[in-house]
């Protein structure tokens, strides 16, 4: 990958939150740091569980719409509307 001409900023050793890093990295082009990146493994242990809801058909494609103009996935964007509602009902 070829690095990018452009100065670059000092990457964090640690973000606090994982807002911060993607707040970080959606200003960033990881092309500037390909230098500083190395391989690494890990494991992730992922406890969800999923839970479906029927959409109205219209309510789906309104929706996924949304999502796409947002570059988040439709189940993003709902989690995100809920938790602002759920919230708001307290």
């Amino acid at each position: 990958m070829q690095k990018s001409k452009k100065k670059t900023e000092f990457i964090p050793d640690e973000f606090k939150t994982i807002k911060e890093a993607s707040d970080f990295w959606d200003t960033h082009d990881i092309a500037d740091y390909w230098d500083d990146t190395k391989e690494v493994k890990f494991r992730a242990s992922l406890k969800k569980e999923p839970k479906y809801v029927a959409l109205e058909e219209n309510i789906a494609q309104k929706t996924f719409n949304v999502a796409k103009k947002k570059h988040i996935s439709m189940e993003t964007l709902v989690n995100l509307w809920l938790k602002e509602k759920l919230s708001a009902a307290r």
